[in-house]
């Protein structure tokens, strides 16, 4: 296993009660993303457009463009598997939009700081961002949105050999995907993560 990633700006009994309560505690670990300011933008991410657009859009005090921006440049950061660039960029995503009250956008941000750090094979880190936007779109009623956190968290318990876990978060996605009307895509990720039983005979 590679060396732990080092990141930038860090933003009743029974299974279903013991799943919360531990979706809790993963939240209560994430340090909060709503602080006063922001610390200057490093340089080497000051290139680009996109970054001129985000510098342009922090200055004005516009913080639902700045978000825009933040997140576009996260997703280029992340095609390009520049992890610690795409986490911070994210960040700032994340950031923006919580000040722009923009929560179902701040959800889905949380959400891809989550993929960010599993794609950069930092699985453990990327659970309370997972764990975030799961209680965020359960507070909201986004029942997609809830079921693709959901999923995600399932996926970075499997890599981190919690079957069992994983599997459940997956059923979880399964019945947000079914209720919410989602993509069929949505749903037979859900049922391939969750695993199917197969008939005998």
């Amino acid at each position: 296993m590679s060396a732990r990633i080092r990141w930038g700006e860090q933003a009743g009994a029974g299974a279903a009660a013991r799943l919360v309560s531990w979706l809790r505690s993963l939240i209560e670990a994430r340090p909060p993303t709503l602080r006063d300011s922001l610390p200057p933008l490093p340089a080497v991410l000051r290139r680009g457009v996109t970054a001129t657009q985000y510098l342009a859009a922090e200055r004005s005090r516009d913080h639902a463009a700045a978000a825009v921006a933040a997140a576009a440049a996260a997703d280029d950061a992340l095609a390009a598997r520049a992890w610690w660039q795409a986490d911070a960029w994210g960040h700032r995503a994340l950031w923006h939009f919580e000040r722009a009250e923009m929560t179902l956008d701040a959800t889905r941000a949380a959400r891809r700081i989550g993929e960010i750090r599993v794609a950069a094979g930092d699985p453990r880190s990327a659970r309370r961002y997972y764990a975030e936007a799961i209680s965020e779109a359960r507070d909201i009623g986004a029942e997609h949105e809830e079921g693709l956190a959901a999923m995600g968290l399932g996926r970075a318990e499997l890599e981190l050999g919690n079957a069992t876990t994983g599997r459940r978060l997956a059923q979880i996605a399964l019945d947000l995907f079914e209720r919410a009307g989602a993509p069929a895509g949505d749903v037979a990720a859900a049922r391939e993560l969750r695993g199917e039983e197969k008939e005998v005979g």
